[in-house]
């Protein structure tokens, strides 16, 4: 358990580092040529079924649809009286938080239309993706939470399982290939996301119910 618990932590000392160094990356390279270059990239195979499907991954992550897609998760797993798996889902909107804090301090703005193709106008700074951050969080969260609970339908844990994998790992490309945003925001999207569902994920597992680990109902 203490290997466990030292292996944790220093994965947490690793995300925190990774993040910095990014930040510090895009705070003396605003406009790098690995951003630039990946974006054009990424929209070279620009089509209307890929528009249309980027722009659906990238819907979840919107104010008011994020809040309301979490609270309305929450609110089925307290119907169903999993009031702890309720309360998580609630707390992966402090992502939310996290997003705003970061974007205000580091300011970097967004790709501008001179040098990247722009499908969809956004507001706010631009690092790190509020979107990936949410996704990760969320997402992730939701992931768990099915992975560990053999009580729901096995054919519906791995639907919902499914659909998380593909909306984290899509969402970030999505969000550069819409020119909202850089590689490196996508990245410490990404990376952020991974510390609040660390976080979180650590806490509901170590608590976890001895019935959920049996497959019992609590």
């Amino acid at each position: 358990m203490k290997r466990r618990k030292y292996i944790y932590l220093l994965t947490l000392i690793g995300i925190v580092a990774g993040f910095v160094l990014l930040s510090l990356f895009v705070y003396y390279f605003p406009e790098s040529p690995l951003d630039i270059e990946f974006s054009e990239e990424v929209q070279e195979h620009r089509n209307p079924f890929m528009d249309a499907l980027m722009r659906l991954v990238s819907w979840f992550g919107y104010m008011p649809w994020s809040a309301a897609i979490a609270v309305a998760t929450a609110i089925i797993f307290f119907i169903l009286r999993y009031k702890k798996e309720g309360l998580f889902i609630l707390l992966t909107l402090l992502s939310g938080l996290v997003s705003s804090g970061l974007k205000l301090l580091i300011n970097r703005p967004r790709p501008t239309d001179d040098l990247v193709e722009i499908l969809e106008k956004a507001k706010h700074q631009s690092f790190p993706s509020g979107h990936v951050i949410f996704y990760v969080t969320f997402f992730g969260m939701l992931f768990l939470i099915m992975r560990h609970h053999h009580n729901f339908y096995k054919p519906v844990r791995w639907i919902v399982m499914s659909i998380c994998i593909f909306l984290i790992f899509v969402v970030p490309l999505s969000r550069v290939y819409l020119g909202a945003h850089w590689f490196t925001d996508v990245t410490a999207g990404f990376i952020a996301g991974l510390f609040c569902l660390a976080l979180l994920g650590y806490f509901y597992l170590v608590k976890k119910a001895p019935a959920m680990a049996s497959g019992q109902q609590p």
